[in-house]
């Protein structure tokens, strides 16, 4: 006799999906999995509203979409806040719990937000870069151009969660065709030695990243760029595009950049 795979439970505003996988990076990052309502439709590069139910009501924070969007379980990428409401408790979450997942994904990282281009710079700080993670693994990016440039921003080594992933995305069985030598994985870190120290903004305003990538300088004839970060990290970007020409993009105007406006504070 079969095993019958029970449907998730469902409310007007969220699935009830199970946990399927949980990797701890850190003491202070984690990623987990879980399934996937055959309803649920997101475009790589969004969020939804992701949480617990607590004392029968959901307590959510909105989470981007790691996994692409022809995955078959949902993926994210989460921090641990000791005395965060949500975190403190998702942190504790194993295979087979229940979590909250929103069923209206949204969110301005899209790439009909953006004008086409010739080379894309997808600029993340900590768990920003989960977005990030979607649109690397969607053949359509590398259909659209014709370089991306991934670049992520942690205090520490250890806080660079997914950097294998990244660093053999070429040789995936079935995303390799797609890579191939088109993606450029640059990660920096604020403390301590590695090879590439400092925030991205100073290593754009310097020139570093483009030397170091071999490519020009960040132009917006040719550039487009998505940002997901803390607020600082945000409002920096936001300044150094807006000085050098770059102009904000929408689904209703697409543009030269976008950034998470969920996540601006």
């Amino acid at each position: 006799m079969s095993a019958v795979t029970a449907a998730p439970k469902t409310n007007a505003a969220f699935n009830v999906e199970r946990v399927t996988h949980v990797h701890h990076w850190t003491d202070q990052l984690f990623t987990f999995r879980t399934t996937r309502s055959p309803a649920l439709r997101f475009q790589s590069g969004q969020f939804v509203m992701i949480g617990l139910q607590v004392e029968d009501k959901p307590l959510v924070r909105a989470y981007s979409i790691a996994s692409p969007h022809y995955a078959e379980e949902l993926e994210f990428y989460s921090i641990k806040v000791a005395g965060g409401p949500l975190t403190s408790r998702l942190q504790n979450i194993q295979v087979g719990d229940e979590v909250l997942v929103g069923r209206k994904p949204t969110g301005t990282l899209v790439l009909d937000a953006l004008l086409p281009g010739r080379t894309l710079y997808l600029l993340s700080t900590g768990t920003g870069l989960a977005p990030f993670l979607s649109l690397t693994r969607d053949p359509e990016v590398y259909d659209r151009f014709e370089r991306v440039v991934v670049t992520h921003t942690c205090r520490a080594e250890a806080d660079l969660g997914y950097r294998e992933m990244l660093e053999t995305l070429h040789a995936h069985p079935e995303l390799g065709e797609f890579v191939g030598e088109r993606l450029s994985y640059y990660p920096t870190i604020t403390r301590g030695a590695f090879r590439t120290q400092g925030r991205i903004t100073e290593l754009i305003e310097s020139g570093k990243m483009s030397a170091d990538l071999d490519l020009p300088p960040l132009d917006p004839s040719n550039d487009r760029i998505m940002v997901c970060g803390g607020p600082p990290m945000l409002a920096d970007l936001r300044t150094l595009l807006d000085a050098r020409g770059f102009a904000e993009g929408s689904i209703a105007e697409p543009g030269a950049y976008v950034y998470e406006k969920a996540f601006a504070g």
